[in-house]
């Protein structure tokens, strides 16, 4: 049995759904538009320059869901999916997602972004299942806007991803083949020890590790 694992955001999606979610909030009027986004940018500039501290951005934004009551976010959730992520969701990630689920390979999304933002577009995707970073509920099922254990970000994702195999009794050594489809250099610790790393619209240093180790290369967004 084979395994594929994906990242989400600029591998599946051409967009950072997390960056554009803070924006989706700032265009309807939710948060204070210069503060929120003078944060937000600077989080995003942040990860992408490899140096972020992914608990202090996940309870800023899940700082954010927890002001408003369930549902308004669901509302403003369902907005942000039709607006947002329906026009960037690609036939290509799309054909490349049905290519492993119809050879019957497990599939699932491994991403650093919060579980409230891509439980909808893994669902969209057609892909069951979805790890990501998780907000803490209280009683009553509302954000608290703090996070439940670890990232999911860098080596978090190699914690995440077994124990999400632990949970239905396997390791990825149970697997023949193992997967796993990044844009980011973010993501090298479990691009490393999977046995099938595949750069997918790689940032240039992700491009330069992946060309040096021989990896496999693909650019789904290339139109």
């Amino acid at each position: 049995m084979k395994l594929a694992l994906f990242d989400l955001d600029h591998t599946l999606l051409p967009i950072d759904s997390d960056h554009e979610w803070g924006q989706f909030l700032v265009r309807i009027g939710a948060v204070d538009a210069a503060t929120f986004a003078r944060r937000n940018d600077d989080f995003f500039a942040q990860y992408q320059a490899g140096t972020l501290d992914p608990v202090e951005y996940l309870e800023f934004a899940l700082g954010t869901l927890s002001g408003f009551p369930r549902a308004e976010l669901a509302r403003m959730q369902a907005q942000f999916m039709a607006e947002v992520i329906a026009p960037a969701i690609r036939p290509a990630a799309l054909a490349l997602l049905k290519k492993h689920q119809d050879a019957g390979d497990l599939v699932a999304i491994v991403t650093a972004t919060n579980h409230f933002v891509t439980a909808p577009i893994a669902k969209a995707l057609g892909v069951e299942h979805l790890i990501a970073a998780m907000p803490e509920l209280d009683a009553d099922g509302n954000v608290t806007g703090r996070l439940l254990g670890t990232p999911t970000q860098g080596a978090g994702k190699i914690v995440h991803t077994k124990a999400w195999l632990e949970k239905m009794g396997k390791t990825l050594e149970d697997f023949d083949t193992v997967y796993f489809y990044s844009d980011s250099h973010n993501d090298l610790p479990l691009m490393s020890i999977v046995s099938h790393p595949i750069a997918t619209n790689p940032n240039a240093t992700l491009k330069t590790h992946a060309t040096a180790q021989g990896w496999a290369l693909i650019d789904l967004f290339n139109d």
